[in-house]
């Protein structure tokens, strides 16, 4: 199904309590762009944040749940939306009870049921961001990428942060393990469950990655402003894994940590696996490492790819998903602005859009444009 053709997840109305710089903010929204402005450390950022706890993990900022309280309140927080998702009409919310009552244990409910964790909410919407923190992804360490990657195929693949989690707990067994000398049955039996999650966790991201490519092959397009990017996993079991059967590569993999037991154990970590497989990003008109590119060629691969991740969940799921672009536009030329505008338009995803200046957003046709002051947000005069 075609981005156009398909219908799109929407966020109605949000509610907020105690969370953040908001004591009590409750704003709905229509069914087109919504654009959100004000001043710097007023809270447009915090609105999306809000919006992102809809989906697993911990938001776009990856806070601690005690960071998402209100300063200087009880300790709790609630965030709760009215969504139409793939399923129709349903309440969304989450959030943590006031202490010392509350366990600090994030609650998740949807229409008012307790659910077992966030994940419950990919039956309904999806959510995907871009973010300034976002920018030097190209320039971090792998593990940024790996953190970018894991959120793309979340997207696609809603079990996926389950397995990441097993695979990084069987990692910290192994390690434990070795650093004590432990039973060496025991470490047998933790290295043959690691071998499977590890194997499971490469063969979702190499999917992904194959079906991304794919899609930014169908969607070049020599006039966009954003050009295309290359996208590969750079990893000695994803290598093996696009070429042999997976049962295979599992036992080649238990036996590498096997004979690696002693040089791990020297390390205090395991020294291969898919923890330490790294997203590699070229500039696709250039042929040119994403890393080499300026400032500006490297923000314009990271809008393309997002664009291209939110047609790709669109095409698999169906329903477009929800779209934040935290503060995206500041940088960009007017040419770039007016590319970006068109590409969402043709996306037909609810997209929110944040930044200082109202008049940066003068090209798009947005349902809603809100103002942001502390701890309050209204619709924006005219």
């Amino acid at each position: 199904m075609t981005p156009a053709a398909a219908p799109a997840a929407r966020v109605r109305r949000l509610t907020l309590t105690r969370f953040r710089s908001y004591p009590l903010a409750q704003v709905a929204f229509g069914t087109g762009p919504v654009v959100i402005t004000g001043p710097n450390g007023a809270g447009k950022t915090n609105l999306l944040e809000a919006i992102s706890l809809l989906s697993p993990g911990r938001g776009l900022r990856r806070a601690r749940l005690e960071e998402l309280a209100q300063s200087g309140g009880d300790g709790s927080f609630a965030a709760s939306a009215q969504v139409e998702g793939a399923l129709g009409t349903v309440q969304l919310g989450t959030g943590i009870e006031p202490k010392p009552e509350g366990t600090g244990a994030r609650k998740c409910r949807i229409d008012q049921q307790p659910v077992p964790s966030p994940s419950a909410f990919l039956d309904h919407l999806k959510v995907i961001w871009l973010t300034p923190e976002m920018d030097g992804l190209f320039l971090g360490p792998p593990s940024d990428r790996r953190r970018f990657l894991d959120r793309l195929v979340l997207a696609v693949d809603g079990e996926h942060g389950t397995r990441v989690n097993a695979l990084e707990r069987a990692l910290r067994g192994r390690n434990r393990l070795l650093e004590e000398q432990g039973d060496p049955r025991l470490l047998t039996a933790v290295e043959h469950e690691l071998a499977e999650l590890a194997v499971a966790v490469a063969a979702a991201r190499l999917e992904t990655v194959a079906r991304l490519s794919a899609e930014i092959e169908a969607g070049r397009d020599a006039a966009s402003p954003f050009p295309f990017a290359r996208i590969a996993l750079d990893g000695a079991i994803e290598r093996l894994l696009a070429e042999r059967p997976a049962l295979e590569v599992e036992d080649r993999y238990r036996a590498v940590l096997r004979e690696g037991r002693p040089r791990d154990r020297a390390a205090g970590r395991t020294l291969e696996g898919p923890h330490l497989c790294d997203l590699a990003v070229s500039h696709g008109p250039k042929d040119l490492p994403a890393a080499r590119c300026s400032t500006g060629e490297q923000k314009s691969l990271l809008i393309g790819l997002t664009l291209s991740h939110a047609r790709l969940v669109t095409a698999m799921h169906a329903i477009a998903p929800v779209v934040l672009l935290d503060d995206v536009a500041a940088y960009l030329d007017a040419d770039r602005r007016a590319g970006l505008f068109q590409a969402l338009d043709r996306l037909g995803a609810q997209v929110f859009l944040t930044g200082a200046d109202p008049a940066a957003f003068s090209g798009i046709e947005a349902s809603d444009r809100l103002a942001v002051r502390p701890g309050a947000v209204a619709p924006l005069a005219d």
